[in-house]
């Protein structure tokens, strides 16, 4: 396949040069790209030099791949990577991939690359359609596919897992006519909630604070050393009686319940936090969970160890947690739920403000049987 040009929307995207190898060789330096993408670790000069003499020049000669150097149409800047990294012509399929400079972000550079690549791949190369995967959490891609035109509907696990071990990953796919046009901003533009929340889940978890009393509490993401704390509460009969963990509760269990919250905070679905006394011990987790159907609403679940219980400790934490999902998540509504009699449980939502709304017959399955369940809730101006 003869390598080619294209020019647009203020890009020019061509063929990968010799001269290009000191600017790929400082992008990759980015701990982001790093990070993300597959580049080797540590990148060095004669890695670049790999890339744009051998790897692009056959990619582009056996017609495997179309690898573009994305630069400024007026001065010629290098400013990123995009292209197809796998052509099927027997599927009329490809896959996209690509990456920013770090220099270059923040401008728009990727979106309208990978529109102008996946325009050419289907008028030019006639595909029938386009493919992108990226590891789950790396929010900054999806937004550039959810922007192109990509639907994301799934998720599929890797067929080479990262350097970390993490091998689950989104999937989007593109077809003809569906790419935006030049000036149209797409799905998930700046502004929207989507890039509000990608921004929030596209970093490492936050840690909040609150204060009971005379006592200051860290709300932190959860850790390793978390977990023996997290097995002795969930082996406490009350933990077994009113939530849904496990029972007989063993330490597979905490450390399936670490992967998960991790996992979840990486898809941009939930962010659960762990409460923190003085000494920075484990006082009990906080789950706020958005809901897949109601982009402005979730639900919040928590647990208190034993030894923390009474404090007041978890009304003001789960009052925290409400807030940060409002003023950071742009939520309008959390609900709270609890099996009809869990009364320490509603005291806590009480106390932080929520609203009882009523009782919901048989609105949850618990350990095998419909129970009536408790319903109150806090909304955004219930804060003001």
């Amino acid at each position: 396949m003869e390598p080619v040009e294209i020019a647009e929307d203020g890009l020019l995207l061509r063929p990968w040069r010799p001269g290009d190898a000191a600017d790929v060789h400082r992008a990759c330096q980015d701990p982001d790209i790093q990070r993300w993408t597959t580049v080797p670790r540590p990148y060095l000069p004669e890695h670049a030099e790999g890339f744009v003499t051998g790897m692009s020049t056959s990619a582009w000669a056996d017609g495997t791949g179309a690898p573009f150097a994305v630069c400024a149409a007026d001065t010629g800047e290098l400013l990123g990577s995009c292209g197809l990294v796998s052509i099927d012509r027997g599927l009329g399929s490809g896959e996209v991939g690509y990456w920013t400079a770090p220099w270059a972000r923040g401008r728009g550079v990727t979106v309208r690359a990978t529109r102008a690549v996946a325009r050419w791949a289907f008028d030019e190369l006639k595909l029938s359609r386009l493919i992108w995967q990226a590891e789950l959490g790396n929010h900054a891609s999806r937004l550039v596919a959810l922007r192109a035109g990509f639907r994301i509907q799934g998720e599929l696990r890797l067929a080479r897992p990262t350097q970390e071990g993490r091998a689950e990953a989104w999937v989007g796919s593109l077809l003809p006519g569906e790419v935006p046009a030049p000036d149209d901003p797409g799905p998930a533009a700046p502004g929207t909630l989507e890039a509000r929340r990608a921004a929030v889940f596209g970093r490492p978890q936050p840690t909040l604070f609150a204060t009971a009393g005379d006592t200051e509490l860290r709300l932190r993401p959860m850790e390793e050393r978390d977990l023996d704390d997290i097995v002795t509460t969930c082996q406490d009969p009350d933990t077994v009686r009113w939530t849904s963990v496990p029972h007989p509760y063993q330490r597979g269990d905490a450390d399936g319940y670490l992967a998960f919250v991790r996992q979840t905070w990486a898809r941009g679905t939930s962010g659960c936090f762990v409460i923190a006394g003085p000494d920075d011990r484990f006082a009990g987790t906080i789950d706020l969970r958005l809901q897949p159907t109601d982009p402005l609403l979730a639900d919040v679940g928590f647990m208190t160890a034993p030894y923390a219980r009474g404090r007041g400790w978890m009304p003001a934490a789960v009052a925290a947690v409400a807030a940060w999902g409002f003023t950071t998540l742009g939520l309008a509504r959390v609900e709270w739920r609890a099996n009809v009699g869990n009364t320490a449980s509603r005291r806590v939502a009480e106390k932080a403000g929520f609203t009882f709304e009523g009782t919901t017959r048989g609105g949850l399955t618990h350990r095998g049987n419909r129970v009536d369940t408790w319903l109150a809730a806090l909304l955004a101006e219930d804060l003001t």
